[in-house]
């Protein structure tokens, strides 16, 4: 029996996931704040290993669940649901889109331990293609948050010129991405310097 991979959250990680699951004979389980019938389209290109529900179905189905939703959104999580579930967090701060939050400006947590506080997280998952780098314990996790070296960069192209900012996010939800190895991500993670910028990557003029 396959394995089934419960998303709570939309965007373009959530999709991509998604696809990756079903390619590897994985079960998919989708939803999102707005209500399983808002994915219709997105599950019938999916096929028959994926249906929609709601994040607390989502959660129960899913042997591994990926949560994949602004900061704003962690206090609406079906936090009974998740509890003894692996869980994966895709979560950045991006104070321009969630609002400053004083616990993250101080460096006091990262944007995952805010998750854990509502259930123990996992293990990584390796089965969608993915090796696994141990960057330290969840404390550690600031060093792949945005304006760090190994947060999104090496991973997509080199955007055209003279695109307008939303030109811009169209071009990176389309980009496939570069594929980079462990050894580099080590380095990359080893590189991260901590300090107080969390402007994120976003272009100037662009709003979510």
């Amino acid at each position: 029996m396959p394995l089934t991979l419960g998303l709570i959250g939309s965007g373009a990680i959530r999709t991509a996931l998604a696809r990756l699951a079903v390619a590897a004979g994985l079960d998919v389980v989708l939803s999102n704040s707005r209500g399983p019938e808002t994915l219709s389209e997105l599950v019938d290109t999916l096929g028959s290993h994926a249906r929609a529900a709601t994040p607390a179905e989502a959660a129960q189905a899913g042997d591994l669940v990926v949560v994949t939703v602004p900061l704003t959104a962690l206090d609406r999580l079906p936090a009974d649901a998740l509890n003894g579930k692996i869980v994966l967090d895709t979560g950045n701060y991006h104070p321009q889109r969630d609002g400053q939050t004083a616990e993250l400006d101080n460096d006091e947590i990262t944007s995952s331990g805010l998750l854990q506080r509502q259930q123990e997280t996992g293990h990584p998952l390796d089965l969608l293609g993915y090796d696994a780098v141990d960057i330290g314990m969840l404390a550690d996790s600031w060093r792949s948050e945005p304006n760090n070296p190994v947060h999104v960069e090496p991973y997509r192209g080199v955007a055209p010129e003279g695109l307008e900012p939303k030109e811009w996010w169209v071009w990176s939800l389309e980009d496939p991405g570069t594929p980079v190895g462990a050894a580099q991500v080590r380095e990359l993670v080893a590189s991260a310097e901590r300090g107080p910028s969390r402007a994120g990557l976003l272009p100037a003029g662009l709003t979510l």
